[in-house]
């Protein structure tokens, strides 16, 4: 009674991780949660000595939880994570209640201000950019996008003549409407001039594929090879979907600005902790401390839910809201 009669087949019905990873694509959940929550549900078996979740409840997952925050240290986010997989187990796939999970110990959250970059340390990073990387930072920094909705931008949500971006399924499933920095419009114009070559190459070998949301590909057969549906910065190979089998052309990976803006930063002489997100953060701040533009604008740019998330950016500000002056000034 190991392992394989936790996680296994079960009469007819199929393996628990497979059962899992069904409901998963049913409700159309990216391969990134998918990964995210088949972890932690194994890892939640294995820390529980291989018993099936069927046989356990609320009391073990408060143990789990409370392990996780207690024993391993982990981030809020890290715990709301692993709570989010094992809710979604227990409610969509085994359809059970575990109540409200009161007895677990929750991670400790620090306040913490963003990590903001002056306009005079933006362009010294952006002097050691070069390429794609250089354009896919501009977006961040330009246009407010997180990282991995810079990544997933199809051609089709790039207007050129409204000068605007459209934000498809950003965080909590939302579209959102932010701008096209006019300095970027040529610079990217001619990025998508090979991106179309490479497509049209692709085609012409037989591929041109890419990776259709939710049901898409179903209801409209032809538009995975549509120019429209192609990502701004694809990759420079053609892989094999792990959902579908099917060879196609993917997003360019994140790892490749990630890397390339940790190298700009360090290059600059900049010892802040700056990342993509600082960008992002950057894109916020700098708005508001031109007094052009109040934090509800601000916040829809962002596609911040709550505007309180977005006021976090008046407190790194020169000159904060009560605009408190230092007496030394």
């Amino acid at each position: 009674m190991s392992a394989i009669v936790a996680i296994g087949t079960q009469g007819n019905k199929p393996k628990l991780l497979d059962q899992v990873r069904d409901v998963i694509r049913r409700k159309h959940y990216s391969i990134r949660t998918e990964q995210a929550y088949l972890d932690w549900i194994k890892r939640f078996i294995i820390y529980h000595n291989k018993r099936h979740p069927a046989e356990m409840a609320e009391t073990e997952v408060a143990e789990f939880l409370t392990h996780l925050a207690r024993d391993l240290d982990v981030s809020p986010s890290t715990q709301n994570q692993a709570l989010s997989a094992l809710l979604f187990l227990y409610k969509q796939v085994l359809q059970q209640e575990i109540g409200w999970l009161e007895k677990v110990e929750r991670a400790k959250k620090s306040p913490k201000l963003p990590v903001v970059l002056s306009r005079a340390e933006v362009k010294r990073v952006f002097a050691h950019l070069h390429g794609t990387p250089k354009l896919m930072a501009g977006l961040l920094y330009g246009s407010g996008l997180r990282l991995m909705e810079c990544v997933r931008l199809r051609i089709k949500d790039v207007d050129f003549e409204l000068a605007q971006i459209t934000v498809r399924d950003g965080k909590g499933g939302k579209d959102r409407v932010t701008m096209l920095p006019l300095n970027l419009a040529e610079p990217l114009q001619r990025h998508l001039v090979r991106v179309k070559a490479q497509h049209e190459q692709d085609l012409a070998d037989g591929f041109g594929r890419v990776h259709l949301p939710f049901a898409l590909s179903r209801k409209y057969p032809n538009a995975a090879r549509e120019w429209a549906w192609q990502y701004v910065f694809s990759s420079s190979r053609i892989s094999i979907d792990p959902r579908s089998g099917k060879k196609q052309r993917h997003h360019i990976a994140e790892g490749i600005l990630q890397t390339a803006l940790k190298r700009a930063v360090d290059a600059a002489g900049i010892v802040k902790r700056a990342n993509c997100h600082s960008l992002r953060h950057s894109f916020a701040t700098h708005l508001l401390s031109k007094g052009h533009y109040d934090i509800r604008t601000v916040q829809e740019l962002l596609g911040h839910k709550d505007v309180s998330t977005t006021m976090i950016y008046t407190h790194v500000l020169n000159k904060p809201g009560i605009g408190v002056k230092s007496p030394l000034d």
